[in-house]
C-alpha cells in the first residue's frame, strides 16, 4: 500500500531526526576522554568514568510493584559518573568536616542527607569551574549500574557472585568498607551493589511507562529516591532495578551516601 505523500515525509523526517540525534550523541562521546580525574583541593582527586548515550529498559517485570511498568528510557547525551562513591577524604576536602559514623579516609562518606549532598555539590561547583556537578537522575543511575546488561545485577541473574561485587549483610560484618575493593561493573564503576545507599536527584514516584528521554522525575514530592542497597541490606535490595523511597531530603543515616555526575561546561 502506498502511503500518502505527507505521511511518507513525516516518517522520513522522524527517521532522519532520530539518526541525526544518534550521530550527534556518538560524536559527543567520541570527543570526550573516557575517564577524568578532577582536583578537589589539597591534592585530593575524584575519578569519573564517561557514560555513553544510549537506550535501556528501566525497571523489572517480575519484581516489586514500584519497579513497574518497565519503561524504555533514552539517555540522549554522554555524561561523567563517579567511578566510586564519594569518600570521606573527598567530602572533607570540600566541606572541611566529616559526618560519618564509620571513620576512614577511603570509606564512603555516610550519615549524609540529600540536603547535605546538595551543599557538597554547591561548594564543589564554586571550586571547580570546568564541570557542573550534580546528583544523578534515577534513570541515569540505573542506566550506569546496568552498564548494558538486562539481568538482575550487572554481573548476571542470581546473587551467587554478589560477594565478588558488593558489600551487603552476607559479607559486610555490619559496617562500610573502602571503595573499590570489589569487582567493577562492565563500564568500570565500583560499588553499585551495596556498601552505602546512593541518593538520586529525583522525587520518588511511579514510573511513566512507554518511552521517555532523559526523565527527571516529578517536580514535587515527599521522599527522595535512593539506589544500590547497602551493607545493612540483603541481596534482593542490591538489584539493579531496586528502588527505595522512604526518606525525606533531610534524613541522614550511617548506611546512606552518594556518588555524583560531572557535566563538562561548554565554553
Amino acid at each position: 500500500m502506498k502511503l500518502p505523500h505527507f505521511l511518507s515525509a513525516l516518517i522520513r523526517g522522524a527517521l532522519v531526526a532520530g539518526f541525526s540525534s544518534s550521530v550527534q550523541a556518538q560524536a559527543a562521546t567520541n570527543s570526550l576522554s573516557k575517564s577524568v580525574a578532577l582536583e578537589l583541593g589539597n591534592g585530593v582527586k575524584m575519578d569519573f568514568v564517561l557514560i555513553p548515550a544510549g537506550t535501556f529498559m528501566m525497571g523489572a517485570v517480575e519484581s516489586r510493584v514500584d519497579e513497574k511498568p518497565v519503561t524504555k528510557v533514552t539517555i540522549t547525551q554522554p555524561f561523567y559518573f563517579g567511578k566510586f562513591e564519594v569518600t570521606q577524604e573527598q567530602w572533607q576536602a570540600v566541606m572541611t568536616n566529616n559526618p560519618s559514623y564509620y571513620k576512614g579516609t577511603n570509606l564512603p562518606v555516610e550519615q549524609v542527607s540529600w540536603n547535605a549532598a546538595q551543599s557538597f555539590l554547591t561548594n564543589l561547583n564554586e571550586r571547580v569551574k570546568d564541570y557542573r556537578f550534580r546528583l544523578p537522575t534515577e534513570a541515569e543511575w540505573e542506566y550506569a549500574c546496568r552498564a548494558g546488561t538486562t539481568t538482575q545485577y550487572s554481573f548476571g541473574d542470581g546473587d551467587g557472585a554478589l560477594a565478588e561485587y558488593g558489600w551487603f549483610t552476607g559479607n559486610a560484618e555490619r559496617k562500610t568498607h573502602p571503595v573499590g575493593e570489589k569487582k567493577p561493573n562492565p563500564w568500570g564503576l565500583y560499588d553499585f551493589h551495596g556498601n552505602v545507599w546512593e541518593w538520586c536527584q529525583d522525587w520518588y514516584a511511579p514510573y511513566p511507562g512507554g518511552e521517555v528521554s532523559d526523565p527527571a522525575g516529578p517536580t514535587t514530592g515527599t521522599n527522595i529516591v535512593m539506589r544500590g542497597g547497602s551493607w545493612s541490606h540483603g541481596s534482593h535490595d542490591l538489584r539493579s532495578s531496586y528502588r527505595f523511597g522512604k526518606f525525606k531530603r533531610d534524613f541522614p543515616f550511617r548506611s546512606i551516601g552518594f556518588r555524583i555526575v560531572a557535566v563538562p561546561v561548554i565554553k
